[in-house]
């Protein structure tokens, strides 16, 4: 249909990245219901100015962000907003985007895909080299806490077509990582990374 955002695959276990002008939107869709996807964003001049879940939760008094909530870069300035969330709502802002010291504590033998590799890749494509890896936001990704405070790694409770919307607070470049994580069963049960998609909306 014409005026229709058009809608971009984001391949299972890659990145790709994306310029948001401040006020632009981007909406992300768990296209089958079972995929989590790191997400990182930068300030468009400054890369060491990027989203910090350590001070996102200070500013949100809450572990999981909840739709309409602001989330802060390292100087505590809003970098994005959540503005629509059809999923249950369960995202995380806790665990380390993975990488490959993860996977072979997990018994990974030889080179595995990883999000800290997708991201580096991701910015390149701006030129940019991320000054470390900032703890991304791990959305659909659900880590139950208990009362003793252990985590679990636990299916996503998104269903198909379950979608988020982020809107820049900042010129930002956005960065998704559909997770290739099938050593845990955080994408789905039977632990098969899969596609998801974004559609940048004016």
């Amino acid at each position: 249909m014409v005026g229709e955002p058009a809608r971009q695959i984001l391949p299972a276990r890659e990145g790709r990245a994306l310029r948001l002008a401040k006020g632009q939107c981007v909406r992300l869709i768990n296209t089958h219901g079972t995929q989590v996807v790191d997400c990182w964003a930068f300030m468009a001049n400054d890369p060491a100015e990027f989203m910090s879940m350590a001070h996102s939760r200070v500013g949100m008094g809450r572990v999981n962000p909840r739709r309409g909530d602001r989330l802060l870069s390292n100087h505590r300035r809003a970098i994005l907003s959540l503005i629509e969330d059809t999923s249950p709502g369960v995202h995380d802002t806790l665990i380390a985007a993975c990488d490959r010291y993860r996977y072979e504590q997990l018994g990974a033998k030889g080179p595995h895909a990883n999000c800290t590799d997708n991201l580096r890749l991701a910015l390149g494509q701006f030129g940019m080299v991320p000054p470390a890896t900032p703890a991304p936001l791990n959305l659909f990704m659900n880590i139950p806490i208990a009362a003793d405070g252990a985590v679990r790694f636990e299916p996503t409770l998104a269903k198909p077509g379950d979608c988020v919307t982020l809107q820049a607070e900042q010129d930002v470049i956005l960065v998704f990582s559909a997770c290739p994580q099938d050593m845990v069963p955080i994408n789905g049960r039977d632990m098969v990374p899969r596609d998801a998609h974004y559609e940048i909306l004016s």
